[in-house]
């Protein structure tokens, strides 16, 4: 294998394990958990399930992660013959291969022994960093295609925008699980209207209401804390174009993110537009956290008294 089909089987990948996350999103928002009853890895206990709507869901959505995993295996074989010395590219694979497991080892033991929403939303939690995993290693693949000098910068970038990102990055998976868990709650319609929760701009706090209240605020402190790191670097990475691209895409994402959380709460009555928005929604979060991930390992890679290649 050349660099070239390299390439193109970490972009597969990729998109397959974008593919997971859709799947997973529409077993979820159309109540299909259970399409297979307590089976696994039979559907009902058949190979072919029987024809109804929860269970071709259900069993395409593991027929897809079957498959993703069976690339996720190869591009990290791929990865071990053709760039055994890069350790950034060993890394990314191995940790597809880790998550895309416990995905799988989750999702089965939801399956046969009932469990409750919080360990519902690690699940796609887990597969938020398999996805994020894949998404690294399609940029550094490109990134070797169009050669790292051109990609390093003239000065470090100061400390301060490696362990900004990182908080950011780590409260935003924060932010994943909290939506994650309101969907497995059925909080959605905690809140009616928006952006005031039941016409209130602090309600009533209690079940429902008060989940998604608290994934609402929490959006709102995101949104605030990217749109912060992003005047940040304007500021003082000046000599990095590439850096602050990065963070401009982050920002758009992060607006798409609450508008699309908005459009959540326009179409809850309407069970066909919901199940659409929802995936939507965990569409643009996917992307938004795999694009902050890389802006977080390459502030680390070019920090202040740490710049290489």
């Amino acid at each position: 294998m050349n660099s070239s089909r390299y390439r193109t089987l970490a972009v597969l990948t990729c998109i397959g394990m974008f593919l997971v996350l859709i799947a997973g999103a529409l077993v979820t928002n159309t109540g299909s958990g259970r399409g297979c009853g307590t089976d696994w890895p039979l559907c009902n206990g058949k190979f072919i399930p029987a024809y109804t709507v929860e269970s071709l869901i259900e069993y395409s959505h593991r027929l897809i992660s079957g498959g993703v995993g069976l690339l996720v295996l190869a591009t990290f074989i791929a990865t071990l013959k053709l760039y055994r010395n890069e350790k950034e590219a060993i890394a990314y694979s191995a940790g597809a291969g880790l998550f895309t497991v416990l995905q799988a080892l989750l999702g089965a033991a939801a399956v046969v022994w009932p469990t409750t929403p919080a360990v519902l939303a690690l699940h796609f939690g887990i597969s938020i960093l398999a996805f994020m995993f894949t998404l690294l290693l399609v940029i550094w693949a490109y990134r070797m295609k169009n050669g790292t000098a051109a990609e390093k910068p003239s000065a470090p970038i100061p400390k301060a925008v490696f362990w900004f990102s990182l908080a950011i990055l780590v409260y935003s998976y924060f932010v994943i699980y909290l939506g994650a868990y309101v969907r497995h709650t059925d909080s959605s319609g905690g809140c009616i209207g928006w952006p005031l929760c039941n016409g209130e701009f602090v309600p009533d706090l209690h079940g429902a209401t008060l989940y998604v209240f608290m994934h609402r605020v929490a959006a709102a402190i995101l949104l605030i804390l990217v749109g912060c790191l992003t005047l940040y670097v304007k500021r003082v990475c000046v000599d990095h174009p590439g850096m602050r691209k990065a963070l401009n895409a982050t920002f758009v994402l992060i607006c798409c993110q609450v508008l699309s959380g908005a459009l959540l709460t326009v179409t809850l009555r309407n069970d066909d537009w919901f199940v659409f928005t929802s995936i939507l929604h965990n569409m643009i979060v996917s992307g938004l956290f795999g694009i902050l991930s890389d802006f977080m390992i390459r502030a680390w890679r070019w920090r202040e008294g740490r710049l290489q290649a």
